[in-house]
């Protein structure tokens, strides 16, 4: 996941720092593109042998690793885990959109929406149709057609980059993202546990799911940025009134 704050101007403002906003919205276009061109990378070595790409080996060797006794804590880990990257789950970023709403963050709830939308529908099952990867044998969940890329760790990714965009504010980013990063990791870990996925299917859909929040973070920036600074000002402006009708102390 990328550590680059995209800041609003205003709270930018609040702290040093020795790189421009404008620094750090190319330096979110360049990770969000090589991540993007990653997952593209990935794609393309899969197609070319969706039974035996150069990296099966691996993947053969980390589901051994899988094996189980599949129950206890790591299922019961593995089974939430499911929950929250599948349909049932997407209770999560609609009430995410439901609370921006009721806020009136016009700007934020459409970002969300677009962005996780066409992060999973155009990204996540463009690959999926491309590629067409069997999934390992007996998964222990209901699965769709294709195991390449991990539509779970995708959106995954994509959540976290998205809520770091509009909700955390940037003097806790940094800690967002390595939060996000432990997340992200525990979604691909769950998804080979549960022999839903090869282990290279949930690199390639976090790597595509994050690059794909940091395209769409870098074109709306100055939107969003704009947003938190009219919802600045309003605070003050409503702070100065508070002062100025309260009585003298």
């Amino acid at each position: 996941m990328s550590t680059i704050p995209l800041d609003p101007p205003l709270e930018a403002g609040a702290r040093m720092s020795t790189t421009t906003p404008g620094d750090r919205r190319n330096g979110a276009l360049g990770l969000g593109i090589t991540l993007l061109a990653a997952a593209a990378a990935l794609a393309l070595a899969v197609r070319r042998d969706v039974t035996r790409p150069p990296f099966q080996g691996l993947d053969d060797r980390w589901l051994s690793w899988m094996g189980g006794p599949h129950q206890g804590f790591p299922s019961a880990v593995a089974a939430a885990l499911n929950w929250f990257g599948g349909p049932a789950g997407s209770v999560v970023p609609l009430a995410l959109l439901l609370f921006l709403l009721l806020r009136r963050h016009w700007v934020s709830a459409g970002f969300l929406f677009t962005v996780y939308m066409a992060g999973n529908m155009l990204v996540v099952q463009g690959l999926k149709h491309l590629v067409d990867r069997p999934r390992p044998e007996n998964p222990l969940v209901r699965v769709d057609h294709g195991s390449f890329p991990s539509g779970h760790a995708a959106g995954a990714a994509l959540l976290v980059v998205i809520v770091g965009a509009i909700l955390v504010p940037a003097a806790r980013r940094r800690a967002w993202w390595i939060g996000g990063t432990v997340f992200t990791a525990a979604m691909m870990w769950s998804r080979t546990w549960l022999h839903a996925h090869w282990l290279s299917d949930t690199a390639a859909g976090a790597v595509a799911g994050a690059g794909a929040g940091l395209i769409a973070w870098w074109l709306c920036a100055p939107m969003l940025a704009r947003e938190a600074g009219r919802r600045a000002e309003r605070t003050r402006r409503h702070r100065r009134a508070a002062e100025t009708d309260s009585p003298a102390g």
